[in-house]
């Protein structure tokens, strides 16, 4: 279900309050600096479309400075909000992709004692410099730079149970400890955090409670129309039309498990579009069905699918 959460407009007085309370110390060049940076909104950008309340969720937690958690189904453009906000707003995007053996302490430092080891069995210099062989992750990477950027981290639930609740500090003051060296990492600027999840598992609620949350539902036809255009400004109308029907009936068909995405759509259409398909076709028969259903179970669902008088269409 969607987010139905009201935000004031832009967010703009959120954002003049929070400016307010922030630029009220310092000298004179940083409160400019900070009053630039915050008076930066994410409005959308040429080839992500955004919905309007997916836009000011984005603006609250960039001005709450609270990590965003989006959750939705795939295909449903989590991954492209972080590139699309890097893009609008000029900033680098760190991305920490997480895999089901990914730990909290990967994203922040990793201490090479192989390779200081080996330094010290074969005459390598620097040895005593444990620094030397401290590599940050990508969350120290984040704390580290000079300038604000976009952490995204990257399908969190893959992750084991216990790995978002070993960031609940770093995330929370923006700082960790290197025991090794005796040294504390702490945020320069501190990150704007995009964090996806597919909903594969449930996230503990010490950490949902420290994130501001969003569900990107999957988009209706005429979002979808928006989206295609994006990425194909010059498609046939006729040739989306039909393709749009086809795509969204298969979509409704209840014997289908895994529903092909919005990515799997514009890969079709572009098969569709390479191969010079006639677009009636798509009324009697699937083109290229492989690149919409990647399952066996749901290619037979589809080929032995009724006519649906309310479409006209037979597979």
């Amino acid at each position: 279900m969607e987010n139905h959460m009201t935000f004031p407009p832009f967010c703009g007085t959120l954002l003049r309050n929070t400016q307010k309370m922030t630029l009220a110390e310092g000298p004179p060049a940083a409160r400019q600096e900070e009053r630039t940076a915050f008076m930066k909104e994410f409005k959308g950008s040429s080839s992500y479309v955004v919905s309007s309340d997916l836009l000011r969720i984005v603006n609250v937690s960039i001005a709450l400075q609270k990590p965003l958690l989006i959750k939705g189904e795939p295909g449903t453009g989590k991954t492209m909000l972080a590139q699309a906000i890097s893009e609008a707003l000029g900033k680098k995007l760190i991305i920490w992709n997480i895999k089901s053996t990914t730990k909290a302490q990967d994203g922040l430092y990793v201490y090479d004692t192989v390779q200081r080891l080996y330094d010290s069995q074969f005459g390598g210099e620097g040895v005593d410099d444990i620094g030397k062989y401290i590599k940050l992750g990508k969350l120290g990477e984040a704390f580290s730079s000079d300038e604000q950027v976009i952490l995204l981290i990257d399908e969190i639930d893959k992750a084991d149970l216990e790995f978002p609740n070993d960031l609940l500090w770093e995330l929370d003051k923006m700082e960790f400890y290197i025991p090794e060296t005796k040294q504390t990492i702490t945020a320069k600027e501190r990150p704007i955090v995009i964090i996806t999840s597919n909903a594969e598992k449930e996230l503990p609620d010490a950490f949902l409670r420290r994130c501001i949350f969003h569900y990107i539902a999957f988009p209706d036809q005429d979002m979808m129309r928006d989206i295609v255009h994006a990425h194909y400004p010059d498609i046939e109308d006729h040739l989306l039309d039909l393709a749009m029907r086809g795509f969204y009936q298969v979509r409704d068909l209840p014997t289908v498990a895994k529903k092909p995405s919005t990515s799997e759509l514009l890969d079709w259409l572009q098969a569709l579009r390479l191969g010079g398909v006639d677009p009636k076709k798509i009324e009697s028969e699937l083109p290229y069905a492989g690149i919409l259903l990647k399952k066996t179970e749901d290619l037979t669902a589809v080929k032995n699918a009724k006519n649906r008088p309310k479409n006209g269409y037979r597979w």
